[in-house]
């Protein structure tokens, strides 16, 4: 059986649209079927179709620097009490919740967002280093999403300093050779009913698809579907 995602996307400074057709090709291959809209409210009001909900964007007010100003008539933005409230019960009630990249800078102005996602990017703490080659390792964690995987490289930008609720769980980590530091980029976490898993990479369709982090991926979709730890495991 078929499972419907909706995978939410586009901002600036990313090519979320190569990225977010890379992401429903990857998650195609074990049966979730995507759609993909930049409507971020749009999409949030048909949410009821969906079994699974993707953000992969980067949308948010953009106040945080004048390196913004050219771009907020087109991308910036603030999530409105009607889809905050179709987030909320998407997940509270059993909905899956898949969050890529930029997705912990989005909905500035909804404090909620970050007890749903587990974790957030916190302005003047949270940065990343240019894009480059980084390792990645699964933690030690016992998850079905991390069950025999492997180390792996790919480019991609390491965030750091992601402020992560104590009770999300850890899944990966990234060295960064400059400063000789490991930092958490991806965690699950449980808000109602609901299966949350967040993935800090994915800046690019390359990073996407890298064989070890696209099973990640699904892996991570599987499980936030509800599905088995064998069904997990084996995707």
């Amino acid at each position: 059986m078929a499972h419907r995602n909706l995978i939410i996307t586009g901002g600036i400074f990313h090519p979320f649209e190569d990225a977010s057709a890379a992401l429903a090709s990857v998650l195609g291959r074990v049966g979730i079927e995507s759609d993909i809209t930049l409507d971020v409210e749009g999409g949030l009001a048909s949410i009821g179709s969906y079994d699974l909900l993707t953000i992969f964007a980067l949308r948010w007010r953009m106040l945080n620097h004048e390196k913004y100003i050219p771009y907020r008539d087109e991308w910036a933005f603030e999530l409105s009490s009607a889809g905050q409230k179709a987030i909320t019960s998407h997940v509270q009630k059993g909905g899956g919740l898949l969050a890529l990249h930029t997705a912990s800078i989005c909905f500035d102005t909804w404090p909620a967002w970050r007890d749903i996602l587990g974790g957030i990017w916190v302005w003047d703490q949270t940065f990343h280093p240019p894009l480059g080659s980084i390792s990645v390792e699964p933690t030690e964690n016992e998850h079905a999403i991390l069950k025999g995987a492997q180390g792996f490289t790919l480019s991609d930008e390491v965030y750091h300093h992601l402020e992560r609720d104590p009770d999300a769980v850890p899944l990966l980590k990234a060295h960064v050779e400059a400063s000789d530091e490991s930092h958490t980029v991806g965690w699950s976490h449980t808000f109602g009913d609901g299966r949350v898993v967040y993935d800090a990479l994915g800046h690019d369709a390359a990073s996407i698809e890298q064989t070890d982090h696209a099973q990640f991926l699904r892996r991570a979709a599987l499980w936030a579907l509800g599905q088995s730890d064998e069904s997990v495991r084996t995707a």
